[in-house]
């Protein structure tokens, strides 16, 4: 009966979002922009104009854009489509966006972002006229503003702007940082238009204050053919540019180094960015203050309004600005899947990159594999959809960093003074038996307790528990297979938090083994460890997702809000847990650790191998 309840649910539920207009499954605001249909209706008295035309001219990466237009025959389901490069016709169309026998459309490119004519123009029906300021970034290449009628499901395309673009639109941009395969290792991570046959990739770095040395970068790219489908194929596609990594070495632990990217070309000459920092890592065992970010599902949003679809990514920006109020006191921070949301729409992970700039530029921006990064169906992922959008895993393997033996089996440990992190991969099997099983096994088995007391298990989908609205329909609370295999090693190994996004809000377990809770206390633990922490942050930034009203027994907090968890280890005994929402950075649920190695040592059910009293 229970179950048929919840079916009945989310029948309404479904029914209730179609009657408001809502499409719970279209979850890439450029989706709604059916280009394939466009036509053209120029009409020589509509004219678009763009200013300023050159920008970065003092190297900025990101400038607005006055956009002025005029429209003899305005309606209020007009649009400007911000397109890049600013030649959008057909002749720039691949071969596989349609059938050979059909004509191509007139524009076989989404733009990178658009906006209603309207916006912020209450009387644009009535006079024409409009004034819009739009952000840019750099994104390689230059742009240009379309004015469409017809809405979005049938634009026509009126008028187009003058060019604008940036002053040097292939400049190294957007430096991610990530821990490399040893704790005394920093990647970086950067985008450019330079190709190795154009100029020589570096970073110029050294302690801060101190003398600087040159770290060469290996050059990464892809091409049309290396999407799965459509969009990323077709329509979604856009040149990524040259990714560019560089290993700085031999770190010393919490030391302040100065970097920034570089670029010789071949003529000698050198384009530098701007200089960025970071603190080295913690050696591991080290006893210090240490402070940790972990969330999922962010996506990213415009600052200008443009792109926004039934209000679909509020909180990302809120999240990203709170973590960049808070900069100087988070060490590495941990977006555990859905990272862009961009479904096969290649431009939008130049905007992610660039949204989480002040971020990863300075502290390590550690990633996980999520559904909208690599499931495409007969590609290999362990689910067969297609939330990817056709990327099927290029675009995150390559565009961040990780230290995975195999970046196609997104799969990691790494070690960060207290803290020992296994990152597990939801989109490929994880279940006994498997590479991934043993990784994992291996990942919680090979850490030193005493040096390293906090152990961390992350993955985006939820293998633990969760009272989400469309698991609790499931009857399992939790994705199907989930905790099957694993809760015996997280068990075995006493995994002190285990942390999940996929699903859309904050949700808290209490220590739970074979979905007992094995201790009572909710707010301060203490003594032998004897059950882990299941913990669900998928409040990034995307749309939320309903909980079940079934009360299970398991579940301490429940919060359907925007916000991301910080970790606080004061030393090997003492950890601090606090769940901040992203709206104003407060604390809205938080408990703490205090155990000794030896409470970590004891045997608990399922943790220890039987012994005897021989003597």
């Amino acid at each position: 009966m229970g179950i048929l309840h919840l079916r009945v649910a989310l029948l309404l539920l479904i029914l209730g979002a179609a009657a408001a207009g809502v499409e719970l499954f279209e979850v890439q605001p450029l989706a709604k922009l059916a280009m394939h249909k466009a036509s053209i209706a120029i009409d020589g008295w509509a004219h678009v104009r763009a200013s300023p035309v050159l920008l970065g001219v003092q190297g900025e990466d990101s400038e607005w854009v006055k956009v002025e237009l005029q429209n003899g025959n305005p309606t209020s389901d007009d649009w400007i489509g911000v397109f890049s490069p600013a030649n959008f016709n057909s002749s720039t169309c691949p071969e596989e966006v349609g059938d050979a026998k059909v004509q191509p459309p007139l524009i076989c490119t989404a733009p990178i972002k658009f906006q209603f004519a309207n916006y912020s123009n209450w009387d644009y029906t009535k006079t024409g006229n409009a004034s819009l300021m739009l952000q840019l970034i750099n994104q390689r290449a230059d742009f240009s503003f379309a004015l469409f009628s017809g809405g979005f499901q049938n634009p026509k395309l009126v008028a187009v702007s003058n060019t604008v673009s940036f002053s040097n639109p292939k400049a190294p941009v957007y430096p991610r940082l990530a821990q490399g395969k040893s704790w005394d290792e920093m990647t970086v991570t950067w985008t450019s238009g330079y190709s190795i046959n154009e100029a020589f990739p570096f970073v110029e770095w050294g302690p801060k204050g101190g003398p600087q040395t040159r770290s060469s970068a290996g050059t990464l790219t892809f091409g049309r053919n290396s999407m799965c489908g459509s969009p990323a194929r077709t329509f979604g596609w856009r040149d990524p540019g040259y990714i560019h990594t560089s290993f700085l070495k031999n770190l010393w632990p919490n030391a302040i180094y100065t970097y920034k990217l570089g670029h010789q070309l071949l003529d000698g000459t050198y384009i530098w960015s701007r200089a960025y920092s970071f603190k080295a890592s913690p050696y591991p065992g080290q006893d210090s203050l240490q402070q940790i970010i972990i969330f999922g599902d962010m996506g990213k949003a415009e600052r200008d309004g443009s792109n926004e679809f039934s209000n679909y990514q509020p909180g990302s920006l809120n999240t990203t600005d709170q973590l960049i109020k808070d900069l100087n006191n988070i060490d590495i921070v941990f977006h555990i899947g859905d990272i862009t949301y961009s479904n096969g729409y290649i431009s939008q992970w130049d905007q992610f990159t660039s949204q989480v700039q002040p971020i990863a530029s300075t502290v390590p921006y550690m990633i996980a594999s999520g559904n909208h990064e690599r499931d495409w169906h007969g590609s290999g992922s362990f689910y067969d959809t297609d939330d990817s959008g056709g990327e099927c895993g290029v675009l995150a393997e390559t565009m961040f960093y990780v230290p995975a033996e195999n970046r196609a089996k997104f799969w990691y440990s790494t070690d960060f003074g207290m803290f020992r992190f296994c990152i597990a991969d939801t989109e490929h099997d994880w279940r006994e038996g498997t590479e991934q099983y043993k990784f994992i096994e291996h990942c919680l088995a090979t850490v030193d307790r005493q040096k390293q007391p906090w152990l961390i298990f992350a993955a985006h989908r939820v293998l633990g528990y969760s009272s989400g609205f469309y698991y609790a329909m499931e009857g399992s609370f939790e994705e199907p297979m989930g905790r099957e295999s694993l809760q015996k090693l997280w068990q075995k190994y006493r995994v002190d938090i285990a942390f999940y996004g996929h699903i859309h809000n904050y949700e808290r377990s209490c220590p739970i083994y074979q979905n007992q809770c094995v201790n009572n206390e909710k707010s301060h633990y203490s003594g032998t460890m004897n059950g882990t922490i299941h913990v669900v942050v998928g409040g990034g930034g995307s749309h939320l997702s309903p909980f079940s009203d079934l009360q299970t027994q398991w579940s301490i907090f429940r919060d359907l809000d925007f916000g991301f968890v910080k970790l606080t280890a004061f030393n090997h005994s003492s950890l601090l847990f606090e769940y901040k929402k992203s709206s104003d950075g407060k604390v809205y649920d938080s408990f703490t650790i205090s155990r000794d190695y030896r409470d970590v040592l004891a045997c608990v059910q399922d943790s220890c191998s039987p012994t005897t009293l021989a003597s």
